[in-house]
């Protein structure tokens, strides 16, 4: 246990940081009060495109998760470490026995926790509220949904404390992340994707695809649309070729894997930097 109290005792600390901060407050009850809008303005009580109950409600959720939590993650995680660094604060911890690992993951860990647990809340808060009113969902696609978000929200941490250990300054660190999250919405226009594969522009099919399967917010609205449409029959055409490669236990444990290992290339390229770099 001694060989972690390190990694802990960073951990408590940036927990400890941001929930006593304004951008932990508002994430809290932003997401809160979303959930709680839906079911005033009774969203679950109508029907659209086939979707209705608390699966009509989880995927107008998915929707304002799929652009709302990158930029919240990226804005709210990009300053650790640069922040830390131009503050003389990573001056002040590493004169304490803190090696840098531990430094960089215990807030890494503490930060997954803060930004990954207000999704969740306001997800079991849809959950109950609906049960009461007599609108369900199975306890399967429920906890597929929390490891999809779990997923996403790894995804942004690491790229996040990437982009803080290479960049100079906090207004650097924030231009890269909004670059980054632009670039990804970008990306997700599958109606773009839908015109290049009916326009003459001699684009391969299969290229379009991987690009389109490249993009984590893409896998992760997908999947997650799946989870209540099995046929994809709401994203259009761009389904018949998901289909036909992939089937839906596939599609989504790709998502899930993809995600994560992309992840994991961010958060030890980032800590494997941050090591080799002049910190002060």
């Amino acid at each position: 246990m001694r060989k972690f109290e390190h990694l802990i005792l960073a951990v408590k600390l940036d927990l400890k940081e941001s929930l006593i901060s304004k951008w932990f407050i508002f994430y809290m009850l932003f997401f809160g009060i979303i959930i709680i809008t839906f079911f005033i303005t009774g969203v679950n009580k109508s029907a659209l495109a086939g979707f209705s109950g608390l699966n009509r409600l989880l995927l107008m959720y998915i929707q304002i998760t799929i652009a709302i939590l990158p930029i919240f993650i990226l804005v709210t995680t990009v300053k650790s470490i640069v922040k830390d660094r131009v503050s003389h604060v990573l001056e002040y911890l590493l004169s304490f026995p803190i090696s840098l690992s531990d430094y960089y993951w215990g807030r890494f860990i503490g930060r997954l926790i803060t930004v990954f647990i207000p999704v969740l809340f306001a997800l079991i808060l849809a959950v109950i509220i609906g049960a009461f009113q007599g609108d369900f969902t199975s306890i399967k696609i429920f906890a597929l949904y929390c490891m999809l978000i779990f997923s996403l929200s790894w995804f942004f941490v690491s790229v996040a404390f990437f982009i803080s250990t290479i960049a100079k300054n906090q207004d650097t660190a924030v231009g890269v992340s909004f670059g980054v999250w632009l670039l990804l919405l970008i990306l997700l226009d599958i109606i773009l994707l839908e015109f290049l594969m009916q326009a003459k522009f001699n684009v391969p099919e299969y290229v379009i695809m991987i690009l389109a399967l490249l993009n984590p917010l893409e896998l992760f609205r997908i999947a997650a649309i799946m989870l209540f449409d099995y046929n994809l029959a709401t994203i259009g055409p761009v389904a018949y070729y998901i289909l036909d490669i992939f089937s839906n236990a596939m599609f989504l444990l790709l998502t899930f894997c993809y995600t994560i290992v992309l992840g994991f290339v961010f958060a030890y390229g980032g800590v494997h930097l941050f090591k080799k770099r002049d910190l002060l």
